[in-house]
């Protein structure tokens, strides 16, 4: 199995404005392509595109490629839970919308101290062990955003697992909120492989400072942005797939170029890295990545990814103007405003970045408003 994996969050799609207008024939022709160069890892879950990822990884995979041609990993979404039973439910209700017998990889979906607490009082780690039992889950784990304290403590009580999905990208390696390093070292103490998500950090790492971009450009002109992020991911040794959520047929092709005959970093790649993650950290104000976890508790309607993406933007750029709050302006007229917030905190309970929303949203308001 090589190291890159198809992720099915950030599918293309026809509409920017709604998560379910995917172009299933782009689509298409990137499994092909994925496919064709000797890839065959797709991740989706419960809660993507509007709960139709499962659907579209159907048609664009499942119904046009033999079973043994690819490997599929899907995800309980612990946060819906509301009894022991809706486990089995959501469950077949996966299989379906899939259009499998069983999944290749199923995972307990991003635990926190929150949604541990839901697992354990649900017996999730009790149910996917008798999935695996039943052959309907091959591989089971969990994917996590949270401190390596609490990773050590679920690894420990739940040692049956197969292998742990976090989040690592070379701007959240040190970061003492996401701590992507110690958690790193944790899954390597309990000898669980990894799985990375969130490598470019929600495209992030592919629309950096012109002055880190240059660092990159100037060792390696024809290498991509994003490529430096995945290439740091997939060089640590105990990293068995890193997920790209690839939006385009371009990012397909754009992976393919390095991933297919992978080099890992070497020592002046790794100083450049190091060089470019202190001005990054210099220049960005809000640490999103736009997984819209936020969105769907706000009892407002505010559209929080956006308006973080505009306001770093904002902060990034050296020629201030009319253009974000442009932007700004033109999103309000569906969502609710910056200052429509509430102060209820129930996104940052949901916030796999640990972010400050309410805190930050006042600046967004101060800057646009």
């Amino acid at each position: 199995m090589k190291k890159l994996g198809f992720g099915n969050m950030r599918l293309p799609l026809k509409d920017a404005n709604d998560p379910k207008s995917v172009d299933i024939d782009q689509l298409c022709q990137m499994v092909d392509l994925f496919i064709d160069a000797g890839f065959n890892y797709f991740d989706t879950a419960y809660m993507y595109h509007d709960f139709t990822s499962e659907n579209f990884v159907r048609d664009a995979l499942v119904k046009r490629y033999p079973r043994d041609k690819f490997i599929l990993a899907d995800k309980l979404p612990t946060m819906m839970l509301k009894a022991p039973e809706d486990q089995e439910r959501i469950f077949n209700e996966q299989l379906e919308k899939c259009g499998v017998e069983y999944f290749d990889y199923y995972m307990l979906h991003n635990l926190g101290v929150n949604h541990y607490a839901i697992a354990q009082k649900m017996n999730s780690f009790d149910f996917i062990e008798r999935k695996k039992a039943e052959g309907k889950a091959k591989h089971i784990g969990f994917s996590f955003h949270d401190n390596a304290n609490l990773l050590d403590q679920i690894l420990t009580e739940h040692p049956n697992v197969d292998f742990v999905q976090l989040q690592i990208n070379y701007l959240d390696w040190e970061n003492e909120s996401i701590q992507s390093k110690k958690c790193y070292e944790v899954a390597v103490k309990h000898k669980k492989p990894v799985i990375v998500m969130e490598p470019v950090k929600g495209g992030n790492l592919a629309n950096i400072p012109e002055e880190a971009e240059k660092l990159f450009k100037n060792y390696c002109p024809d290498m991509s942005l994003a490529s430096w992020a995945i290439r740091y991911a997939a060089s640590l040794p105990n990293v068995k797939i890193v997920l790209s959520g690839m939006s385009s047929l371009e990012q397909v092709k754009d992976n393919l170029s390095y991933m297919s005959d992978f080099k890992p970093l070497n020592d002046e790649e790794i100083t450049i890295i190091k060089k470019a993650v202190e001005i990054i950290n210099n220049l960005t104000a809000v640490p999103c990545t736009s997984c819209r976890y936020c969105v769907n508790v706000c009892p407002k309607h505010i559209a929080i990814p956006e308006y973080f993406a505009l306001y770093n933007s904002e902060k990034q750029t050296k020629i201030k103007g009319l253009a974000h709050k442009v932007y700004y302006g033109n999103y309000i007229k569906n969502n609710g405003k910056a200052s429509d917030c509430i102060q209820c905190r129930r996104c940052e309970k949901e916030c796999p970045q640990h972010i400050e929303i309410s805190e930050a949203l006042k600046d967004v308001a101060k800057a646009f408003e």
